[in-house]
């Protein structure tokens, strides 16, 4: 969203080191309870994106 205003030095990334580029998605949810059906369905069609 942001690669051209740090492309031309509007924005400079800080702590590169400790953002490292990543594919995907990455979602956190609690294991101990069931899913709702929309949570199921955005999974699913992120799953789909991929």
């Amino acid at each position: 969203m942001v690669q051209a205003e740090i492309a031309s030095g509007k924005l400079q990334r800080l702590l590169a080191d400790w953002c490292p580029p990543f594919p995907g998605y990455h979602l956190y949810h609690p294991s101990r309870r069931q899913p709702s059906p929309a949570f199921s369905l955005l999974v699913e069609a992120l799953r789909r994106q991929v």
